[in-house]
């Protein structure tokens, strides 16, 4: 196998150098080895695409569709993204110049943050958030403001948005948001939403909005800030979550003409364009498979209630999410705020995998992220396995 020469051992980026790798996936790996193990780490779900989805895919490749397209993504997918738009977010953007196709919603929020970001920008972070966030930023030369939002039940409130602004002074340029949250599945009321949309208006700051779980939310009604924003807001979002086509990377940013233009250089550099096939299948989704997201909706919110109600009754405290499929769980006092030692004892001792709450940044630490976006068997096995941890650790 090939050694570097120690000459070039020195060769790397100094900011990619600086970051550590994906905290969420190492973990993960780290505990995948334990035999037997049950995970609810990752944020993937365990329902098939629908039929007609694949069988879109299945025609594309039979019919050779396999060459490069526009850059922004393929005109009719775009054409079909608008549609969902206006619909779902009462938003008429044009799909020639305000919308780009893009390698998941991870390249969408690569993409913005390298476009629009310069050293010494400052953008105000809420955490508990996905971590890559912080790695984006951090390539560009920005700097994260972090809030840490647990104080607040898990959400930036429009009083707390103020006084970060009054403390950070000057050269803030944008305020990052995912809701419903990862990993604690809070989102926002339209009264909280219009709130915020009134301190970021009357700051002039650009709101790049993470919306992946959007079709995802059980108990009240999806508002998007994008509804009330539009002209300040890049709108993040794909079909990963809403219809399990996380493998198929299909993702999209809609945003005003101006920052679609620069954030479509950078997607070019990185990509070139999705792949045909997999816009042939996102294309029927949007078109034909609109009511798809209902199916995964409804048992989501089962697993969602079931193992929230067997984790609580062993002691956990868990603030019941609005939507995504994660449940953020405090770790019992015995352990102080030390998730990742509960995190590591409840693989090897228990057998169950779940991830760190101190990997999505401040307010994480003290809690532990579990998914529910897996099979019914699954949950039931961790919450016995649960269960027989908990009565030991109670009496030690």
């Amino acid at each position: 196998m090939p050694s570097l020469a120690k000459e070039l051992r020195v060769t790397a980026n100094k900011r990619i150098a600086s970051l550590p790798p994906a905290q969420i996936r190492a973990f993960d790996e780290e505990i995948s080895g334990v035999p037997g193990i049950v995970k609810l780490t990752l944020g993937e779900p365990d329902f098939d695409v629908p039929e007609h989805v694949k069988q879109a895919a299945v025609k594309s490749i039979q019919q050779n569709d396999s060459h490069y397209s526009a850059s922004r993504g393929t005109l009719a997918l775009r054409q079909a993204i608008s549609r969902y738009l206006k619909t779902s977010r009462q938003v008429d953007y044009d799909p020639a110049t305000e919308a780009i196709v893009t390698v998941g919603a991870t390249e969408a929020i690569t993409a913005t943050t390298f476009a629009l970001l310069n050293p010494g920008d400052k953008v105000i972070v809420p955490t508990p958030i996905y971590s890559q966030y912080f790695s984006s930023i951090a390539l560009t030369g920005a700097q994260a403001i972090i809030v840490n939002t647990a104080p607040d039940g898990f959400l930036l409130t429009a009083d707390r948005l103020r006084k970060e602004l009054a403390q950070a002074g000057t050269g803030v340029k944008a305020v990052v948001l995912n809701y419903p949250n990862n990993p604690t599945g809070r989102s926002y009321s339209a009264t909280e939403m219009a709130e915020l949309a009134q301190v970021l208006a009357d700051h002039h700051l650009i709101a790049i909005v993470d919306e992946i779980y959007s079709e995802l939310v059980y108990d009240h009604q999806f508002v998007s800030l994008a509804s009330q924003l539009p002209d300040q807001t890049v709108l993040i979002n794909g079909l990963s979550k809403s219809h399990a086509m996380t493998g198929y990377r299909l993702g999209y940013l809609a945003a005003p003409a101006e920052l679609v233009e620069q954030i479509s250089k950078m997607h070019s550099f990185m990509v070139t364009a999705a792949n045909d096939t997999a816009q042939a299948a996102a294309l029927e989704a949007l078109t034909n498979g609109q009511e798809d997201p209902a199916i995964y909706r409804q048992q989501y919110q089962h697993r969602r209630d079931h193992l929230a109600g067997a984790m609580r009754a062993l002691g956990f405290e868990i603030a019941i999410p609005d939507g995504a499929f994660y449940l953020f769980a405090k770790i019992p006092a015995q352990y102080g705020d030390d998730d990742v030692q509960f995190a590591r004892d409840l693989a090897h001792q228990a057998r169950v995998g779940v991830i760190p709450g101190s990997e999505f940044g401040p307010g994480g630490e003290g809690h532990i992220r579990l998914s529910y976006a897996a099979a019914d068997s699954q949950i039931d096995a961790v919450i016995d396995r649960l269960q027989t941890f908990m009565t030991k650790l109670n009496k030690e």
